[in-house]
C-alpha cells in the first residue's frame, strides 16, 4: 500500500472509532425513542405526555425510555407503560440515558433552559432530536444547535403549531407568490389571559420527589421564591421566556414564515409590563413587539388579562369567550397584504370576502420527523432547527428589547411608536385593553423597550443601547452544565 493510501484509510478508521454510535436506519428499522421531560400531573399538562402517546402510536417506532428529574411526573407513566405492557428503561439523568445506544430518537420536552444542552449532547451522541419550542432559551445557544445538528449531520426538529397540517404554509406560499399584493406587515396575537401565580413571603420548599440540581442544570440553582415550581418557570427569566416564547413563539414563527425570512429583522422594539398582579412572575404580561423586516415588518401582541376587569375575580381562564379579538383572531397570525389579508389558512379580501382556503399538503411535525429521521435528509424537514433558532431569536430579541428598556410615561410611548401607523395602533390596543382591566397607565406605566439594531450575519447588537442588549445574548452557565463554544 502506498504512504499516500495507508494514511488515508488511517484516517478513515480514526473517524469511524471517534464518530459516536448511530445506527443508519433502513425504511424498515424500528426507530427506539426516548422521551425526556415528561410535564406535571399536578397543575398544567406537560407536552412530553402527548409527545409519548403520539410518538407510541406509530408505525414503526417503539418508545424505549422515558426520563424526568421530578419522580411524581415519572413513575404514573411508567405505570401506565407496565399496564400496556410496554418495557421502557427508567432515567433520571439525561446523561445516563444519552449513553444508551440502544436509543435513536430524543424528544426533548424540557423547560426551555435544558433546550439547547440536551439537544447538543444528543447529536454528540449520535441522536437525531426532537425539541419542543421554542428552540432556545437564547440567541447565542440557539446557533450552537445549529452547529451541533450539523457537525454531527443529525436531524433535529423544532417546529411549531402552523407548520405542522394546518393549511398555513400554502396560503403563505400564495401570499408570497404576490397573489395579494405588496405584504404591509404581518401581525401575530397571542390573546391569551392567565391567572396570576401567586407571591409567597419566603423561599418555598422543594419538592421531595424531584432533583433540583438536574432540574436547575444550566440556569442557577437559587432559592424557590414562587409557590408551583412546575410550569411557572416560564415567567421567571432564568428559565422561561414568558408567554411570548411559550405561546407566542408559534405565531411568531408564523409571521417569519409568511414573510419567507431566513434572517434576523434590522431593528426590534417592545412595550410592556406585568400588570393587574402583585406576584411572583417577572416576565411582562401584557406587551408588544415590533421587528423591524425590510420591506414588512412583524407586530406581535400578547395579552395575558381577560377582557375587562369583571373577569378578574372570577373562573375567567377557563372561559374562551372572555378573550379579547382582533378580526376574529384570538391566538394567531394576520398577514396584511395591499390586496386583501390571510388570517389562519384562509385568504380574504379587505373587506372580509373569503377568497380561498388552502388544505394541508404536508404532513404532520412528528411524522414528518420521522420520515425526515429515515431518510437522512435535513431538507425533508418541516422545520428544521434553523428555523427554530431564527424564530426563537425573534421572541430573544423582544425580551431583550423589554428588559434593556425603562418605565416611561405614556407620551413617551405614544411619541416613539408615532413614527409607525400599524405600531401606534397596536399600542393603542394595548392601552384600551389595560384600561378595561382597570390599569391606568399614569400610576403604572409600561417599560418602553430599547431600539435595538441587530446585525443578523453576526447575530449581535450594534449601535446605541448594545452594551447592554449584548450581554443578554449568552447567561452564565451552572457547571457542570455549560452550553460548549465547541460542540
Amino acid at each position: 500500500m502506498k504512504r499516500r493510501d495507508f494514511l488515508k484509510a488511517s484516517m478513515a478508521a480514526g473517524a469511524v472509532l471517534a464518530a459516536p454510535c448511530s445506527r443508519v436506519l433502513g425504511a424498515n428499522d424500528e426507530i427506539r425513542v426516548a422521551m425526556v421531560g415528561l410535564g406535571s400531573f399536578v397543575k398544567i399538562g406537560g407536552k412530553g405526555r402527548g409527545d409519548l402517546e403520539v410518538f407510541r402510536k406509530m408505525d414503526g417506532v417503539r418508545v424505549v425510555a422515558l426520563c424526568d428529574v421530578d419522580s411524581a411526573n415519572l413513575e404514573p407513566i411508567v405505570k401506565k407503560c407496565k399496564a400496556r405492557n410496554e418495557k421502557v428503561d427508567v432515567y433520571k439523568d439525561v446523561r445516563k440515558l444519552l449513553d444508551d445506544k440502544n436509543i435513536d430518537v430524543v424528544v426533548n420536552s424540557t423547560p426551555n433552559h435544558w433546550h439547547a444542552l440536551i439537544t447538543i449532547w444528543a447529536c454528540q451522541a449520535g441522536k437525531d432530536v426532537f425539541v419542543q419550542k421554542p428552540a432556545s432559551h437564547n440567541i447565542w445557544e440557539g446557533r450552537k444547535m445549529v452547529e451541533a445538528a450539523r457537525k454531527h449531520d443529525r436531524i433535529v426538529q423544532s417546529g411549531s403549531g402552523p407548520r405542522s397540517r394546518t393549511g398555513m404554509t400554502e396560503a403563505y406560499e400564495y401570499v408570497r407568490q404576490g397573489n395579494l399584493g405588496k405584504i404591509l406587515y404581518a401581525h401575530g396575537l397571542n390573546y391569551k389571559p392567565r391567572t396570576s401565580i401567586g407571591k409567597v413571603s419566603g423561599p418555598q420548599p422543594i419538592p421531595p420527589s424531584l432533583d433540583y440540581d438536574l432540574w436547575s442544570g444550566p440556569a442557577p440553582m437559587v432559592k424557590l421564591m414562587r409557590e408551583y415550581l412546575h410550569y411557572d418557570w416560564h415567567w421567571d427569566w432564568l428559565t422561561g421566556d414568558g408567554d411570548i416564547g411559550n405561546m407566542g413563539i408559534h405565531y411568531m414563527d408564523a409571521c417569519r414564515l409568511a414573510l419567507g425570512k431566513s434572517g434576523l429583522p434590522r431593528r426590534v422594539m417592545s412595550i410592556g409590563g406585568r400588570f393587574a398582579y402583585a406576584d411572583d412572575g417577572r416576565t411582562p404580561n401584557t406587551q408588544i413587539a415590533f421587528l423591524d423586516y425590510e420591506p414588512a415588518p412583524i407586530i406581535f401582541e400578547v395579552r395575558g388579562l381577560p377582557k375587562d376587569k369583571s373577569f378578574l375575580n372570577t373562573q375567567w381562564d377557563r372561559n374562551r369567550e372572555s378573550m379579547d379579538n382582533y378580526m376574529g383572531v384570538k391566538i394567531g397570525a394576520i398577514i396584511h397584504c395591499q390586496g386583501g389579508y390571510v388570517a389562519g389558512n384562509t385568504a380574504y379580501e379587505n373587506n372580509g370576502k373569503e377568497i380561498k382556503k388552502f388544505e394541508p399538503t404536508n404532513l404532520d411535525l412528528r411524522s414528518n420527523f420521522i420520515k425526515a429521521v429515515r431518510s437522512h435528509k435535513v431538507g425533508d424537514l418541516n422545520s428544521d432547527i434553523l428555523e427554530g433558532h431564527l424564530s426563537a431569536s425573534l421572541v430573544h430579541m423582544a425580551n431583550i428589547s423589554y428588559r434593556a428598556g425603562a418605565e416611561s410615561p405614556g407620551e413617551d410611548i405614544t411619541e416613539a411608536t408615532g413614527g409607525n401607523k400599524d405600531l401606534a395602533e397596536a399600542f393603542d390596543r394595548f392601552e384600551a385593553h389595560l384600561t378595561a382591566n382597570g390599569v391606568d397607565l399614569k400610576k403604572t406605566p409600561a417599560v418602553l423597550g430599547a431600539w435595538l439594531e441587530m446585525d443578523s450575519e453576526k447575530e449581535k447588537f450594534t449601535g446605541k443601547n448594545s452594551k447592554k442588549a449584548n450581554r443578554l445574548l449568552k447567561p452564565k452557565y451552572r457547571k457542570p452544565y455549560v452550553v460548549p463554544e465547541k460542540v
